[in-house]
């Protein structure tokens, strides 16, 4: 037996869940309670829930007035999403908006890095079988639609609480010629909810694109390993280092799109709370 299938043999648990790189970023059912299943996608969300629970009020008890550690780099996170962001759009309405903006922030990002931790493949190495334990949240499409409905509502419930819904409703009839009106005015209702929604769509196309590449550069590395086409134990460490890169890059990915998401529902709720401007 030579190198490259003794490397194979040892990494095939690993990337049993890369074999079919469309299975390893679709949701699994894992259990049902009545007549509700939850997916793998769903326990992560919960997951990163949870964990944002139990690891921001551990941060939050650091003592001293200047911050250190784990409390400094969050509390970093926040003032940034807070003066750097939210603030020069929707000034004087900024602290009724900031908690809703924070927390869409952080379990959006929970979500993409938990989803990058390869729970997966390391429960089907432990069982021996396959497994979908893992998975990323943010990938499955109902759960973007679901954080994209979270922005809708905040958006329009606060431009209405903000303006008045009679005041709210004319924002959508410009100041045009009335026969323009016609066009316009389902032009602009239209928009109003599509704009929230394409925040589900930009995340959801972002986040699965990274998996599906990861996955099929973790297949190739098996595949030649195994010995593929004569090709040397040199190839396969280069398609692992090339995965390696993918991970980084999906690492920074992690963050962007949880920032472009807070930002983007940032500018929509500043459209809706202060529309003159």
């Amino acid at each position: 037996m030579n190198a490259g299938s003794t490397f194979g043999s040892f990494l095939a648990p690993v990337v049993l869940a890369s074999d079919d790189p469309i299975d390893h970023v679709v949701p699994h059912a894992l259990f049902r309670i009545g007549e509700i299943s939850i997916t793998n996608t769903f326990f992560m969300l919960m997951l990163s829930a949870l964990l944002m629970l139990i690891l921001f009020p551990l941060a939050a008890k650091g003592k001293g007035l200047v911050p250190t550690g784990a409390r400094n780099f969050v509390e970093s996170i926040l003032q940034f999403i807070r003066e750097g962001v939210a603030r020069p759009v929707l000034h004087e309405a900024t602290d009724r908006f900031i908690p809703f903006l924070w927390t869409a922030f952080f379990l959006i990002l929970f979500a993409n890095i938990l989803g990058m931790l390869p729970i997966t493949p390391l429960a089907s190495l432990i069982t021996g079988s396959p497994s979908h334990l893992g998975g990323t949240a943010t990938g499955d499409f109902s759960i973007t639609i679901g954080l994209a409905a979270c922005a809708f509502f905040a958006i329009h419930i606060g431009g209405i609480k903000e303006q008045g819904f009679v005041h709210y409703c004319k924002n959508f009839a410009p100041h045009v010629p009335w026969p323009l009106l016609l066009l316009l005015v389902p032009l602009e209702i239209v928009g109003a909810i599509i704009k929230p929604f394409a925040l589900c769509i930009r995340l959801f196309a972002n986040m699965i694109a990274g998996h599906i590449v990861l996955a099929i550069l973790l297949g190739f590395s098996k595949l030649l390993a195994d010995g593929v086409g004569g090709v040397s134990l040199g190839a396969t460490i280069g398609s692992i280092a090339g995965a390696t890169f993918i991970s980084l890059l999906e690492l920074f990915v992690a963050f962007l799109q949880a920032y472009i998401f807070t930002f983007l529902t940032t500018l929509f709720l500043g459209m809706a709370v202060h529309p003159e401007h």
